[in-house]
């Protein structure tokens, strides 16, 4: 099945370089006219004002992230060493604490729990939002064209939905009193669940919270997914059944070595998208009970404006992007490696 596969990819794909080259130009040498005039030499550079025009188109976006992100960056770098509470804002007093905001927030068991909890919430997500994604939008690629454009639009109407507003409807399902999510269990026989709390306790909290959260993420995967499956050559989806192979073959052998780049920048990006998910949480019950659904954007929101620790908030927030920076370095790294694969011919 590999040498069909192989096969079947030489034919799709058409090759160039210098063997390849096509009639007029023998070795790539040649320019593109009959004449047979040769090209400008290799070794001509681009004048100055071309070397230039790159950075000047780039120029507004550095500025406007510089202003918009690099500043207020700065300040909470500055503001994490301070202890600045209602006092010292009340008496526009400066305190400078040095590292006392990072070694109270290290030293404390709540940051660790919280830097934990977020771990587990956002694997959980990402597991459910790429496993679930996938499937749909698989079977978006084996749907007919009226039922693709009816799921796509429902999908699409799920992504264009505000987050408030999302969060709004998920509340009023899984009320307490007048939840759609109750009445429906009530109906089925469950009647003790006629009146049940989601939000009293933590795992039912993340249950809510996780539902909310992988409606939201699926349309982004799934369309996505569909939209690189129509970039694999038929020929390999062809010359594997021909082998034999089943579905899960199908999708191991040709679907997954294709679209492996996809998978690899969609689950980072899900896994920044969950990890610092602020308005669902907090809306939900903010963080609560008992502040045991606290992920770390929720506690650093909770020392620094609910407590009135402006300074720690500053001090949790920026660890809270030394996580994210670790996350981007090993995404980096993995992109890295594939390339390096990629250029090997592994």
């Amino acid at each position: 099945m590999a040498v069909q596969l192989d096969d079947a990819a030489d034919k799709a794909a058409p090759r160039t370089g210098k063997g390849d080259a096509p009639p007029g130009r023998p070795g790539g040498r040649r320019g593109a006219g009959s004449s047979g005039t040769p090209s400008a030499p290799a070794g001509r550079t681009a004048s100055a004002p071309a070397r230039r025009t790159p950075y000047l188109l780039l120029l507004p976006a550095l500025l406007a992230t510089a202003v918009f992100l690099g500043w207020p960056m700065v300040r909470n770098l500055l503001l994490s060493f301070q202890n600045l509470n209602m006092k010292e804002l009340i008496q526009h007093l400066t305190d400078w604490r040095g590292t006392g905001n990072y070694q109270e927030i290290l030293g404390s068991e709540q940051f660790w729990r919280v830097t934990s909890r977020t771990v587990v919430f956002t694997a959980v997500n990402v597991v459910l939002i790429m496993v679930l994604g996938v499937l749909i939008g698989l079977l978006l690629a084996r749907l007919g064209t009226l039922m693709r454009l009816v799921l796509s639009a429902a999908l699409v109407l799920a992504w264009a939905m505000p987050v408030i507003a999302a969060t709004t409807v998920f509340q009023w399902l899984f009320d307490s009193r007048y939840g759609v999510v109750n009445w429906v269990l009530d109906r089925l026989g469950r009647h003790s669940m006629a009146h049940y709390d989601w939000v009293g306790s933590q795992l039912s909290t993340f249950f809510v919270i996780t539902v909310l959260i992988v409606w939201q993420s699926l349309p982004f995967v799934a369309l996505n997914l569909y939209a690189a499956t129509t970039t694999i050559p038929k020929e390999l989806y062809e010359a594997a059944r021909m082998d034999g192979a089943g579905t899960w073959k199908v999708f191991t052998s040709v679907t997954f070595p294709f679209l492996k780049p996809f998978f690899l920048a969609t689950t980072f990006l899900e896994i920044i998208w969950v990890f610092k998910a602020f308005p669902q949480i907090f809306a939900i019950n903010q963080g609560g009970p008992d502040r045991l659904t606290e992920t770390l954007p929720i506690y650093a929101f909770t020392e620094g404006v609910g407590n009135l620790h402006f300074g720690m908030g500053a001090a949790i927030s920026l660890l809270t992007i030394v996580v994210l920076l670790a996350m981007t370095a090993y995404y980096l790294r993995l992109t890295f490696k594939q390339e390096q694969q990629e250029e090997n011919g592994l």
